[in-house]
C-alpha cells in the first residue's frame, strides 16, 4: 500500500515536470519567432558584403550602415514588411540565395551579367555604373587599362565584373598576375602599399576611397565597361522581386531615394526619369 502511494506520487510529479517544459518549450520558440517584429509581419533576410562603399559599409559601431542599407529600410517601410541584414563574401551572396540561406542580395550587385541572371532573378535596377583603374596619385605611368605591361599586378574583388576584367588581363597576358581579393579594402591597402600597381574597381566605390583617403588614390582612363545595380533573389520567387519593384517605384516617386542619394553624395539614377 505504502509503495502503490509512493508510485503515484512520482508519475503525477513527472507529469507535472514534463508539462512545465513543455510550456516553457513552446513559450521560448513563439517568442524567437516573433521577436523584433508584429505578429504576422513577413520578415525578410538581406545579405550584402561591406566593403564596397558608399553602397555597402560599416558604421564608427561595426554596424552594416550605406547606401543600399537605407534604401532597403525604405522599400520594407513603403511595403509592409521587416528585413534582417546579414554580412558575408561577395562570392557567398549568390550561393546563399541559391540555397535558401537569405532572400535578398542588396549589395551593388550588376544585374545585367548573363552568368548571375542564370542563378537569381534581378529586380529593376536602381544605380548605373561602370569599371575604372584606380591608382596611387603619383603614379604617372599608368594612364588607363591599354596603359598596363606584363610586370604589373592589378586587384579586384573575389566575384566581381572588376575580377573577371583582372582575370581577363592576366590570362591574354597583358598583366602578370591578376590578384583577386576578399573586399575592396584589401584591395585598396595592397595597393597602398605597392603590392599590386591598380585596382580595377567600380567608379563610385573608387570615388568613395579616394575621398576617405584623400591625395592618396586616382582614377586614370576611360569608364572600363557600363553595368546597372539591381537586388537580387532566389530564381522563381516572382512575388518577393514584385514587391522590391513596387518598393523601389514608390520611394522614388515620394522622393526618398533622392534624399538618400544626397545622404550618400552619389549620382540619382532617376533624376529626370520615373520608372515606368
Amino acid at each position: 500500500m505504502k509503495k502503490s502511494t509512493s508510485s503515484k506520487i512520482l508519475i503525477i510529479a513527472l507529469a507535472l515536470i514534463m508539462a512545465f517544459v513543455f510550456t516553457a518549450c513552446s513559450s521560448s520558440s513563439g517568442s524567437k519567432e516573433a521577436s523584433g517584429s508584429a505578429e504576422g509581419t513577413k520578415v525578410y533576410k538581406v545579405i550584402m558584403e561591406p566593403t564596397f562603399p558608399p553602397f555597402d559599409t560599416t558604421d564608427e559601431n561595426g554596424e552594416l550602415a550605406g547606401f543600399d542599407v537605407d534604401m532597403m529600410n525604405a522599400i520594407a517601410a513603403d511595403q509592409g514588411f521587416e528585413i534582417e541584414f546579414a554580412q558575408m563574401e561577395f562570392g557567398a551572396l549568390i550561393p546563399a540565395i541559391e540555397a535558401g540561406n537569405a532572400d535578398i542580395i542588396a549589395s551593388g550587385m550588376n544585374a545585367e551579367d548573363p552568368e548571375r541572371q542564370k542563378k537569381v532573378d534581378f529586380t529593376d535596377t536602381y544605380y548605373d555604373s561602370g569599371l575604372v583603374v584606380m591608382v596611387k596619385v603619383d603614379n604617372d605611368t599608368i594612364t588607363g587599362i591599354d596603359s598596363l605591361t606584363p610586370d604589373m599586378k592589378v586587384a579586384s574583388q573575389t566575384g566581381t565584373t572588376g575580377a573577371d576584367a583582372c582575370q581577363e588581363l592576366a590570362d591574354n597576358g597583358k598583366v602578370a598576375e591578376a590578384v583577386i581579393l576578399d573586399g575592396f579594402d584589401t584591395c585598396v591597402l595592397q595597393l597602398k602599399t605597392d603590392s599590386v600597381q591598380a585596382v580595377i574597381i567600380d567608379a563610385p566605390v573608387a570615388a568613395s576611397y579616394m575621398k576617405q583617403q584623400s591625395g592618396e588614390f586616382k582614377t586614370v582612363g576611360d569608364v572600363l565597361n557600363a553595368e546597372s545595380y539591381g537586388m537580387a533573389v532566389q530564381k522563381g520567387n516572382d512575388e518577393l522581386r514584385e514587391k522590391l519593384n513596387a518598393g523601389l517605384k514608390n520611394i522614388v516617386e515620394n522622393g526618398t531615394f533622392a534624399e538618400l542619394c544626397e545622404k550618400w553624395e552619389m549620382a540619382n539614377k532617376f533624376e529626370f526619369a520615373v520608372l515606368a
